[in-house]
């Protein structure tokens, strides 16, 4: 089974992703995207990492900040993982390849990878991901082009998800069994 989890910054996205992990298996593997570049930062994925260790439930993290395809493949096998989140692994990837003129058919390229290990995951598979259209329009255009990849990102794997909740003020709705379909 496939989940996507997406929300506004601060929704609760995060916690209700690992709680309904909980639900779904003794033990599990959490893939963090994060990369530390600052100290707030370094202090963010430093708690996070705590309150892991401290729960009792049996997390093995793995920090993947780029090949998240590769590793998605190589733990299906009726293994539950938690991926948190698309949107940092997006702007990572984003990022390594700034200066790429063809950045925009690299990212898709990624996308698509994913997309790809989604379907074929052979066990349950939580993604936390970010809905970053709801503001105002980026100033410059590496943010549009950022928040238009997001956006066409969290469609294409929320068409190949079982189920996919939008968490605001920390409450979790289930959309997929509300889709009005034409």
């Amino acid at each position: 089974m496939s989940i996507l989890i997406t929300g506004g910054a601060r929704s609760g996205k995060s916690t209700f992703a690992e709680k309904l992990t909980m639900t779904l298996a003794a033990r599990a593997v959490y893939i963090a995207t994060g990369q530390a570049f600052d100290q707030e930062m370094e202090e963010r994925i430093a708690l996070h990492q705590l309150q892991r260790s401290e729960s009792d439930y049996s997390w093995e993290t793995i920090e993947e900040p780029l090949h998240l395809a590769s590793l998605l493949d190589g733990l299906s096998g009726g293994r539950t993982v938690l991926v948190d989140c698309l949107t940092l692994w997006l702007s990572n990837l984003l990022l390594s390849v700034e200066k790429d003129k063809n950045r925009q058919e690299i990212i898709e390229r990624e996308i698509s990878l994913l997309e790809q290990s989604v379907m074929s995951f052979n066990g349950n598979l939580i993604m936390v991901t970010n809905e970053v259209g709801n503001g105002i329009v980026p100033e410059y255009s590496l943010g549009r082009l950022y928040r238009d990849l997001a956006g066409r990102m969290n469609q294409r794997l929320a068409r190949q998800c079982n189920q996919v909740f939008l968490v605001t003020a920390g409450i979790p709705i289930e959309l997929k069994t509300r889709e009005y379909i034409l």
